[in-house]
């Protein structure tokens, strides 16, 4: 990979998890995660495990969506 992408998606994934350590909000911990699942799937594909890839690019999306409903239910 290039070096560049690599500074970049590291402070991705290390700005997801700073926010998502530090937002008190539920909303914003979710968006925060999705942040860090973002930049951490380059550096798996980059290793060569597209199945693993594929994987977290699908379940992450699909676990927020149950995630936000029940949060959604303990607010209200």
């Amino acid at each position: 990979m290039i070096p560049a992408l690599e500074i970049m998606f590291g402070f991705i994934a290390i700005a997801g998890a700073v926010s998502a350590a530090l937002t008190r909000d539920s909303y914003g911990k979710l968006i925060s995660l999705g942040i860090l699942v973002g930049g951490i799937v380059p550096f798996i594909v980059d290793r060569g495990y597209l199945d693993v890839a594929i994987t977290v690019s699908l379940v992450a999306p699909i676990a927020t969506i149950f995630v936000l409903m029940v949060v959604r239910r303990a607010d209200a």
